[in-house]
């Protein structure tokens, strides 16, 4: 008889006050699908284990909420930067974790798991062109009408915002019902990510995932 997958997480709602879940475990398809659909996602440096996150309160954008101000507006109107997805995903992912003083959670490792993740259609890249450069983008985890943005980088001014701004246009277009940041920066902020509760995040987590009609395309 096959024994039963023991998760390296608790309940999300048992996270410690930082909002740690749980330690160890692999970065299998079958393990980060399994992560997602329960609220928890891996975070962790080179050469530590793999760690399990749920924080609450957790970052969100709805969908309707971002901001783009009027230069950012004008940026994208321009036509400057030419939009693709899907194109070069373990680049965008590679892009993601490079020149962070801070280090990176964007290790070797990390790209693998997520790169087949892409392959299975569970992940997907956006990226922004200046001519033939790819000078930003942002890449993420979706299931049913659940995205969760992991990263974004730029190369060029404005290059990462003009990603978010075309993801959230994808998703919206697609019938996506959350889009996940996990956490919120000032930047995120000035954007318009928000905070919800953990419980009120898996409430809205759960209906999201069973839409499993909803493809990012």
């Amino acid at each position: 008889m096959k024994e039963a997958f023991e998760r390296p997480w608790l309940h999300p709602e048992l996270a410690d006050p930082d909002g740690l879940a749980g330690v160890g475990g692999d970065l299998s398809v079958s393990t980060l699908l399994l992560a997602y659909a329960e609220g928890v996602f891996p975070w962790f440096n080179e050469n530590d284990p793999v760690l399990w996150w749920s924080p609450d309160p957790r970052g969100i954008f709805e969908l309707d909420g971002l901001i783009v101000p009027r230069r950012l507006a004008r940026t994208i109107r321009s036509g400057k930067f030419r939009i693709t997805f899907n194109t070069c995903f373990s680049d965008v992912m590679r892009a993601c974790g490079e020149n962070r003083e801070e280090g990176t959670w964007v290790t070797d490792s990390m790209i693998e798991a997520y790169t087949s993740l892409h392959e299975i259609r569970h992940a997907h890249s956006v990226e922004v062109w200046l001519g033939s450069e790819l000078v930003g983008g942002a890449y993420g985890v979706s299931m049913g009408a659940f995205f969760s943005a992991e990263s974004m980088f730029y190369r060029e001014t404005d290059a990462s915002k003009v990603a978010l701004f075309h993801l959230v246009q994808r998703l919206k277009q697609q019938g996506f019902l959350l889009l996940d940041t996990q956490m919120t920066t000032d930047h995120t902020q000035r954007l318009g990510a928000i905070q919800i509760s953990r419980v009120d995040y898996l409430k809205r987590l759960r209906a999201a995932i069973r839409m499993n009609q909803v493809r990012f395309g």
